[in-house]
């Protein structure tokens, strides 16, 4: 820089951070190697999941939605998100407002009894509520006394969809609001303001992102389950098979057109829920 005692041109294109041919060269060797990664374990499959879906013509690929079996699942995969989804939102909201908000003896060993679904295997967690509610389970006996049905029906399904997905609001509100702090509430509470108007005016718009972003990743996990839902469901053709087990019964039926249909519909409300998160995602940094 011209001015500068002791600084030449030399010393400026030397400089650590400088852009030169072998920085380009790293640069673009990362991203190749990140891009022919994703190519091979994310783009190949899902072309993979149209292109044979599609393999016989948009006829059969329409004609696969068609079975009632296919229709079943689909149902009970929207049904059993519909309802997994409102409950884990509000333990979600409950669970982080108490642990932001307030001190109380057990807090910890609470956060690590929300960490625990993301440790335990999702068949270790339908084998849980198996052994419980199970014929031989622990409360087996009384269901059947009262001709209640909880494994291999619905109830089963949505109680081992909720272990698996109740930790995504929590998990995402929790930090939020412990960085967001307790100013904004204290003042309220101080001008008279009671506790629902202060979570309804206060809290709830500055965290608002954030559950939705939680809610965004509990409904994609809860539609594409597998394990835990695997082993409470039957495997009920027409009755308790999801999405995910629907189309491994086709696949295993060499039904591969309509195995790969229905995979292509879970694909497609996956690309959906990506879409919608990387949105919300945009529109809450721009808000921020």
């Amino acid at each position: 820089m011209a001015g500068i005692p002791g600084t030449s041109h030399d010393d400026i294109a030397t400089r650590p951070g400088r852009d030169t041919i072998l920085s380009h060269i790293v640069r673009w060797t990362f991203i190749s190697v990140s891009l022919l990664f994703l190519a091979a374990l994310l783009f190949a499959p899902l072309a993979t999941v149209f292109v044979t879906a599609l393999d016989k013509g948009i006829h059969a690929y329409i004609a696969s939605f068609a079975d009632p079996d296919t229709a079943a699942a689909i149902r009970l995969t929207l049904t059993t998100a519909l309802i997994v989804v409102p409950i884990n939102t509000l333990f979600g909201l409950s669970a982080s407002w108490a642990m932001a908000k307030f001190e109380f003896r057990g807090k910890s060993f609470l956060i690590t009894l929300i960490d625990m679904p993301l440790a335990v295997s999702p068949v270790i967690s339908g084998m849980m509520y198996v052994l419980l509610f199970g014929l031989h389970g622990w409360f087996g006996v009384w269901l059947q006394e009262h001709d209640i049905s909880i494994i291999f029906a619905l109830p089963g399904i949505i109680l081992a969809t909720m272990f698996v997905t109740f930790p995504y609001v929590a998990r995402e509100l929790i930090p939020l609001m412990q960085q967001l702090g307790n100013d904004e509430e204290e003042a309220a509470l101080t001008l008279g303001a009671g506790g629902w108007i202060t979570f309804f005016r206060v809290t709830l718009p500055k965290v608002r992102w954030g559950l939705v972003y939680g809610v965004i990743l509990c409904n994609a996990r809860a539609m594409g389950e597998f394990g835990a839902v695997s082993v409470v469901s039957g495997h009920i053709r027409g009755l308790t098979n999801t999405m995910p087990l629907h189309i491994e019964i086709l696949y295993n039926e060499y039904n591969f057109i309509g195995a790969f249909a229905v995979a292509s519909l879970l694909t497609l409300l996956a690309v959906v829920t990506l879409v919608v998160k990387s949105l919300v995602e945009r529109t809450g940094y721009r808000r921020r």
